[in-house]
């Protein structure tokens, strides 16, 4: 056996070291939208130089073949879906590969329980660790994909003792995991029951995930397949892998906890709370669009009084609130096009982005930065709230959840004390949705109620904003 020489050693680690860092500085610049495209790409070439000192470095004698078909395989279903999937549909893409991330993780704890290697207490523990977490991100993943594909009902499912069973499983695993390493004989029936505790595990929590916890949960389950992969470079003894594991896990961490604080939500309550409540026992009185179907909007109760046109004229200073409809109606290049047109009369357009708008973190930032909306017009919450009561009019694009002033006062339904934009305040308000019923999280919205300075224009968006734009 050849002892490796002082210069290897030294670059077996410093190489893996300096390529974290890259990754991380990456993640840094991703955290701001002027520099987030080039973080990216960063972060991406770092990840390929991984990838290019895994092979120099590990004998692939009689695998090569299948690595480089296994390789070539994933690279022509990237480009594919690349190709094919629509900006819309980003949310389920990012929360499949999360998924496919965790299963990743499984599979390299499986072939290392059954190496047939004599392999240490810590490495059985780890193994085991990044067993279950791979599976429970696995699983989870595809769910939330699921509801957001459509495939699985978007609204949460509660089964009978939903919580006590999912402690249940929880205990139980926690329970195989720590008795794995101590086993004697043939583990295989506890890397059995690890999986499946963890598939189940993984389904139950994100079952009945609805509402505005949905971003949540992505940005959770992306911080789980990190984990997964860190603990399980830890079972393998690879420092890359755990590095890089570690920052994934620990950046969607931090991002997850930035959402629960946007949210005025625990983590806690996301992973074993309730799901979404009923609305409040008296709720504010709902039009009678509400109750129609949502394939026959009505405008009906639009002010007969509002004029957009005359707003819009008027108007000197302007803040846009895009939501899950202008995605779902693919109206970003007609919001693109209002902005402009208003700011070639003079007035100022910004807008206001609520964190969980939307099915994923950044969700609007994606769709506004496809249309070349600059990054400088796009506002945080916390940063262009106390604007809108000094701004002549908000236009509130398929966005419902995170405008609905009862956030404020409805109590025990799911979007209590979430702090939302405060659109209402704005001297004139225009709402382009496609009707009036309660948004994803169930709750009535009293913005419907037809007030002298709100203009509801209900149906497609798209249709809605090619209104607006004949007017200017």
């Amino acid at each position: 056996m050849n002892t490796p020489s002082p210069f290897m050693t030294v670059f077996s680690y410093a190489l893996p070291l300096l390529l974290s860092l890259g990754v991380l500085y990456g993640i840094r610049l991703m955290s701001h939208v002027k520099t987030a495209a080039r973080g990216n790409r960063i972060s991406a070439l770092c990840m390929l130089l991984a990838i290019i000192y895994v092979f120099v470095r590990t004998d692939l004698a009689g695998s090569l073949v299948y690595i480089i078909l296994g390789l070539a395989a994933g690279t022509l279903l990237s480009v594919w879906m690349t190709i094919k999937v629509k900006m819309i549909q980003m949310p389920q893409m990012v929360g499949m590969l999360n998924g496919l991330g965790g299963l990743a993780s499984a599979l390299a704890a499986i072939l290392t329980l059954f190496s047939g290697q004599i392999q240490s207490p810590f490495s059985l523990l780890t193994s085991a660790l990044a067993l279950a977490v791979g599976a429970v991100t696995f699983s989870g993943s595809m769910v939330a994909a699921g509801k957001l594909q459509g495939l699985l009902p978007q609204k949460p499912k509660v089964y009978p003792g939903h919580k006590a069973v999912t402690m249940l499983i929880l205990i139980a695993m926690v329970v195989c995991i720590a008795a794995l390493p101590a086993a004697f004989g043939d583990r295989a029936w506890l890397t059995v029951l690890i999986s499946v505790l963890g598939l189940l595990f993984g389904y139950f929590f994100a079952i009945r995930v609805g509402g505005a916890d949905m971003p949540i949960t992505i940005s959770l389950l992306n911080s789980t397949s990190g984990v997964a992969a860190g603990i399980a470079g830890m079972a393998l003894g690879d420092i890359l892998l755990v590095s890089v594991g570690g920052i994934v896990g620990a950046s969607g961490l931090l991002l997850t906890q930035i959402m629960c604080r946007s949210m005025n939500r625990s983590l806690g309550a996301v992973l074993f709370g309730k799901a979404a409540a009923p609305a409040p026992a008296k709720p504010e009185p709902v039009p009678p669009a509400a109750e129609e179907s949502a394939a026959e909007p009505t405008p009906a109760q639009e002010p007969q009084k509002a004029d957009p046109a005359e707003w819009l004229q008027e108007a000197g200073s302007v803040i846009i609130i895009p939501g899950y409809g202008m995605a779902l109606s693919q109206a970003q290049e007609q919001v693109k096009t209002l902005s402009d047109r208003l700011e070639a009369k003079g007035a100022r357009v910004r807008f206001a982005i609520h964190p969980v708008a939307g099915r994923m973190p950044g969700h609007m930032n994606v769709l506004l930065a496809e249309v070349d909306v600059p990054y400088d017009k796009l506002y945080e919450m916390d940063d262009i709230n106390p604007d809108f009561a000094q701004t002549d009019l908000a236009i509130v694009i398929g966005a419902n959840d995170v405008v609905n002033p009862a956030a404020n006062t409805a109590e025990g339904t799911p979007i209590y004390g979430m702090p939302v934009l405060d659109a209402e305040k704005a001297k004139r308000l225009i709402i382009c949705n496609f009707d009036t019923k309660p948004g994803y999280a169930g709750v009535p919205n009293p913005l419907y109620n037809g007030a002298p300075n709100i203009h509801l224009m209900l149906g497609d968006a798209k249709e809605s904003l090619e209104k607006l734009l004949s007017n200017l």
